[in-house]
């Protein structure tokens, strides 16, 4: 007789992805040390290969806009030329970069390494902490996310290439330019500068996230736009107070900072209404 053999149990695919979700303290503590370690190998690769290209990476991009022949200032003038207004030509910086402490340029050379490293990764860097919060969190919070890597990192793409090309030449000229006596030299520390060039990148890439933040905001229902338009006067306001910390205290420089910031801010207004008309139509189909 032949032996009757019993069907092998199946493991349904709900529970299969429960088993999954459900993990323990530790378990998700592993898992956060593999991502964790993943990005700090990446950016640890990113920045060995910026420091071995010293040239290109400190006298090209860092030192760049120290130099009158840097992209920005060569379009200024070329603009200057059509419009017939030479002032707005930069074919002069009045200052020389020195290193007045030992390990100065050894020290800047690392943190520049560093944050190219940091900038490079960044779009890798989101995508490991968008894997590690993505399993804890609700389909149609899931929905709502999608594509949040590529939003995430085309914006800040953008705010880095803005900061670098617009808002960082135009500081160091206003600086460089700035005189109380004309006895006084301006000779910036090289830790000065670079900390100056890097604070101004960063910060423009992370303001140039105004969108993504207020979509994520208006999702979870704490804003909306009618509430940002009432409060846009408010926040034009905050925006030319934030581009006057970012950028020395002319008006050009601070209107060349805040108009972008204040389309973003527009931009943030048509998304949070899109966002909710989008809601509004779900709980109708309900």
């Amino acid at each position: 007789m032949d032996e009757e053999l019993s069907p092998v149990p199946v493991e349904d695919s709900d529970d299969k992805e429960k088993g999954e979700k459900e993990m323990s303290f530790l378990d998700h503590l592993e898992e956060l040390r593999w991502h964790l370690v993943r990005s700090f190998i990446a950016i640890g690769v990113f920045s060995i290969a910026a420091f071995v290209s010293k040239n290109l990476v400190f006298h090209t991009i860092i030192l760049g806009p120290s130099r009158p022949d840097f992209w920005t200032y060569r379009k200024l003038c070329r603009i200057s030329e059509i419009l017939d207004f030479p002032t707005l030509c930069i074919d002069k910086l009045s200052f020389i970069i020195q290193s007045r402490q030992m390990t100065g340029q050894f020290t800047m050379h690392i943190t520049s390494s560093f944050v190219i490293g940091l900038i490079l990764t960044f779009p890798y860097l989101f995508w490991e902490i968008w894997r590690f919060v993505k399993p804890g969190l609700y389909p149609k919070e899931k929905s709502a996310a999608q594509g949040a890597t590529f939003y995430v990192s085309v914006l800040f793409i953008i705010g880095v290439t803005f900061g670098y090309f617009i808002m960082t030449p135009i500081s160091v000229n206003f600086l460089a330019s700035y005189s109380l006596d004309d006895s006084i030299a301006n000779e910036f520390d090289i830790i000065s500068y670079v900390s100056t060039v890097i604070t101004l990148v960063l910060a423009s890439g992370i303001l140039f996230q105004m969108p993504i933040v207020t979509y994520f905001l208006t999702t979870a229902g704490l804003i909306n736009h009618t509430l940002m338009r009432q409060y846009r006067k408010h926040a034009i306001v905050v925006i030319l107070v934030l581009g006057a910390m970012l950028t020395p205290p002319d008006p050009f420089s601070q209107i060349l900072i805040a108009l972008p910031l204040i389309g973003l801010y527009e931009i943030s207004i048509t998304i949070s209404s899109m966002v909710q008309k989008r809601d509004e139509k779900a709980l109708k189909e309900l």
